[in-house]
């Protein structure tokens, strides 16, 4: 069920046509929530959002928040949701994001921090932050 009203940024077949390469789909509960996370945490650029959909851009890539709502009869919201943690064995590693601020920033404003920031033995410095929907993010830079 859509929430939005009006006219979408540009037409859902236009932006499908327009994706190339790896891209990220990410279901969300509360979609202010994760974009909060996005902007305030690690720092990326909102390109468009409305209630049900979201692209986000930083660091070289591009990634899709998808509310739930819009997944209604969709099996993937039921794998997602009823798996538990719902990033459970993804990583989702922005380089060049740098990680002590991030933590920082997660600290903040109340996120989880998994793994405070440390410098690892293949060559990055890294921290492992939970967002609200339990999505694990490693912001690193290199040492």
């Amino acid at each position: 069920m859509k929430r939005r009203e009006g006219e979408a940024w540009m037409p859902a077949d236009d932006y499908g046509r327009s994706l190339e390469g790896l891209t990220v789909n990410l279901l969300v509960e509360d979609m202010e929530r994760a974009l909060f996370f996005q902007r305030h945490v690690i720092n990326a650029d909102v390109v468009y959002s409305d209630p049900d959909f979201a692209v986000v851009r930083g660091y070289g890539a591009e990634w899709m928040l998808h509310a739930d709502h819009t997944y209604d009869r969709h099996p993937m919201r039921i794998a997602a949701t009823a798996a538990g943690a719902r990033g459970g064995g993804v990583e989702l590693r922005l380089h060049g994001c740098d990680p002590d601020k991030a933590e920082a920033a997660a600290v903040g404003h109340g996120f989880q921090v998994m793994a405070s920031a440390a410098n690892k033995p293949h060559g990055l410095r890294e921290v492992y932050l939970l967002d609200a929907d339990g999505f694990i993010w490693v912001p690193d830079v290199p040492l």
